[in-house]
């Protein structure tokens, strides 16, 4: 079988299709398939793969898109089914279709609520309020756009069962067109990373003093990283925030946290190289996610399988990762009076902290590689007709 991967981002930077496309492109290589990936990328010319990367680089947003458009158009050509990993991908899917090509896409957002929530068009309202509001003709003319390039695909995989009953209960898409279909631990072997958290502290220059709150995201507005920032004004003055990753409101945080008094306290790493994430992940005493959205979070799975304490905001498809009271403690984004006490409780009892890594290292399982892409291999084999 010959499969192209799209996806709106690409090692080095960070964020889930970037982890998610080079290991299910890996796999399907292993598995003796053809592949070829066409991916927005900050660097020219990716290595190190075993396939093909056609790279498109950043510029004004029409034209990586227009880019984007005629790479799809010209290596589908060559190949049995595009598999689209994309939030805006009316141009992906349309090269396709004018290919000729099945197209199965993946679903990590409702993409419309994504564009309509930067845009300000829905005000701040959350995914779930979205959908049974009108918002006026941008909206209107994103959801049929939207529900249009949906249609025009094979299948659509949804990487949690929020998504999922999104698509199905709010879009009309049917629930045998929609699989979920979870996504996976992509990190290193768990018993390759053998540094405890003192070894980690040492290689990364952290300080054994202190105790570390550590997120990893791409820094957007909902990912409610000041919502950290305001919870440590109220936590001890040795707990100190470590902010993983790079975005629109790297700016307006660290200025928050200037406000507050919280600039030594609060250290944004920048986007950081994935081989050091797992050290970090190791380093720190408690992972903290507080975005107002994740359709299943790859950074809370490599987080669960490396055993650290988690707090994540009790939304969307982190529920499906993180049980309150369980594998964590789950947090209303919105309040971060309530995600002060959560980070509090578990910085003052390792054991619960402990008991909750045991829980969650129960559930690895759920979310390996093999099991999760074996899935998405046959429904591709499907719709290729390569069965």
């Amino acid at each position: 079988m010959r499969v192209l991967l799209t996806s709106p981002v690409f090692p080095p930077d960070l964020g889930g299709p970037a982890v998610y496309v080079p290991s299910m492109g890996r796999f399907l290589v292993e598995r003796g398939h053809d592949v070829q990936v066409v991916a927005f990328c900050s660097e020219e010319n990716p290595s190190g793969y075993p396939f093909p990367v056609h790279a498109i680089p950043r510029g004004p947003l029409p034209v990586r898109y227009l880019n984007a458009f005629w790479r799809v158009w010209r290596q589908a050509k060559h190949v049995d089914v595009v598999y689209v990993n994309e939030h805006l991908a009316l141009l992906h899917v349309l090269a396709a279709k004018l290919r000729f090509k099945p197209v199965v896409i993946r679903i990590m957002v409702d993409g419309a609520w994504e564009i309509a929530h930067r845009k300000g068009w829905c005000g701040t309202h959350d995914i779930v309020t979205f959908q049974t509001n009108k918002y006026g003709f941008k909206v209107g003319l994103t959801r049929f756009l939207q529900k249009r390039w949906w249609g025009w695909c094979s299948k659509i995989i949804s990487c949690s069962e929020f998504l999922r009953q999104i698509l199905v209960q709010y879009h009309g898409q049917s629930p045998d067109k929609v699989k979920r279909i979870f996504n996976a631990y992509h990190g290193p072997n768990v018993e390759d990373v053998s540094e405890t958290q003192a070894q980690a502290r040492e290689q990364l220059g952290l300080r054994r003093d202190k105790r570390y709150l550590l997120t990893i995201c791409r820094l957007m507005v909902w990912k409610r990283v000041d919502g950290i920032i305001e919870a440590l004004v109220g936590l001890p003055e040795d707990v100190e925030l470590l902010v993983a990753g790079e975005g629109d409101m790297e700016d307006a945080w660290c200025s928050l946290a200037k406000k507050h008094g919280l600039e030594f306290r609060v250290h944004f790493l920048g986007n950081v190289p994935h081989a050091q994430i797992p050290l970090y992940i190791r380093a720190a005493d408690v992972f903290v996610l507080n975005s107002e959205y994740e359709g299943l979070s790859h950074t809370l799975l490599e987080v669960q399988a490396l055993g650290t304490p988690m707090v994540a905001s009790g939304v969307c498809g982190n529920p499906e990762v993180v049980e309150d009271g369980v594998t964590g403690l789950s947090v209303d984004p919105q309040d971060p009076e309530t995600l002060r006490l959560a980070l509090q409780r578990l910085l003052d009892d390792p054991e619960l902290g402990q008991t909750f890594v045991d829980n969650a290292l129960a559930r690895v399982p759920l979310f390996t590689r093999v099991g999760t892409f074996s899935e998405v291999e046959q429904v591709l084999k499907t719709v290729s007709g390569k069965d």
